[in-house]
């Protein structure tokens, strides 16, 4: 089981958390919302709770409980510039179908 992150993905995460002046990595997990059934969520995390599951890549730790690992299994989390967009994309193998909106997915 693994969860990475690009080396871009990376430089934005520490380039916030210096900026904030504390944090240990970032929080990814998934709850129940949408159209499709499932939604990411990111937070960036300033401790490591006793069940989180700790991958690590490019010097930044991502943190993932136990019970989102089994639907974000495999996900790669990258930083992207689209236009004047920009915002963390997550490339997960076992997504199986997407809402039209982009907000939600299925496994």
């Amino acid at each position: 089981m693994a969860v990475t992150l690009t080396e871009r993905a990376a430089k934005h995460v520490t380039r916030y958390i210096t900026k904030r002046g504390r944090g240990v990595g970032v929080r990814l997990g998934v709850k129940t919302t949408g159209c499709s059934g499932l939604a990411y969520k990111l937070e960036y995390a300033d401790d490591v709770a006793a069940e989180d599951v700790i991958f690590e890549g490019h010097g930044v730790k991502v943190l993932v409980d136990p019970k989102s690992l089994p639907y974000i299994d495999g996900t790669e989390l990258d930083f992207v510039r689209e236009g004047l967009n920009e915002g963390f994309k997550f490339h997960n193998p076992r997504e199986k179908d997407k809402c039209g909106c982009g907000e939600s997915f299925r496994v």
